[in-house]
């Protein structure tokens, strides 16, 4: 390689790392080889393999752990009907995953962001839940959801081990409508921490609201995903009034 030029030896060495990953000659979890061994490998400079390695984070493929080294990451996505979260257990299990949540934090905070005022947030402090949801052992929403915070201790204790839509229900709230914001943005703090992303890295974000027969009850969130983690599907029926279907 040492007769190409800087930009041809960056491709060509994130050609063939990304050629052993698919191939399984770097398995999934396990550490590449250091970048000076690469180096010497290639033929190449450091700063060569360091630019092929980074390239290869957005998309995807690596993750760097500070101080361990690069890592191959599992390609496994999952598929899911779209709503605001996993809804439930039971949701969970008929969709053939098994759930585990990770309660990371109870706070009292305000919403601060702007993108929420399509769902029309209120203007005080408001009990802060913020837990990872993981299915199969692979986390792959970090949520952030936002109560009353009027509401009984023995319902917070349960946000531990229960979905909090789950744990609400069990206590007699009845649902009567969610409302959905989806957008794209960078990976927050938190959940570039929790799938071990880099700073810029594109999630999956899914702000929503919702609302309760108390009309003074509602719950508000945002779920957020790595894009190459977590998919959803939506069913919309055709027949509904209003509805086009393409011919």
């Amino acid at each position: 390689m040492t007769g190409q030029i800087g930009t041809a030896l960056h491709e060509s060495v994130r050609q063939e790392i990304m050629r052993r990953v698919r191939a399984g000659e770097y398995a999934i979890g396990e550490a590449l080889p250091s970048a000076a061994a690469l180096a010497e490998e290639f033929a190449v400079s450091a700063i060569t393999i360091k630019r092929a390695l980074r390239d290869l984070q957005p998309a995807g493929i690596l993750r760097s752990v500070p101080g361990l080294g690069t890592f191959v990451r599992e390609q496994r996505r999952f598929i899911r009907d779209l709503d605001f979260s996993l809804t439930s257990f039971e949701d969970a299990l008929r969709l053939g995953l098994k759930p585990s949540i990770d309660l990371v934090s109870l706070t009292r905070e305000k919403i601060y962001d702007p993108a929420f005022d399509v769902l029309e947030p209120p203007d005080g402090l408001m009990l802060c839940v913020r837990k990872v949801i993981s299915a199969d052992g692979i986390p792959i929403m970090y949520d952030t959801s936002y109560l009353p915070r009027s509401l009984k201790d023995e319902v917070v204790d349960e946000f531990g081990k229960k979905f909090i839509s789950d744990a609400l229900r069990d206590h007699g709230t009845q649902f009567t409508k969610t409302k959905l914001l989806i957008d794209a943005a960078p990976a927050s703090e938190q959940a570039q921490q929790t799938f071990a992303i880099a700073n810029g890295y594109p999630t999956l974000r899914r702000l929503y609201r919702l609302s309760t027969t108390d009309k003074d009850f509602s719950v508000f969130g945002v779920t957020e995903s790595p894009f190459d983690r977590l998919a959803c599907v939506v069913e919309l029926d055709a027949t509904r009034k209003g509805s086009r279907q393409k011919k």
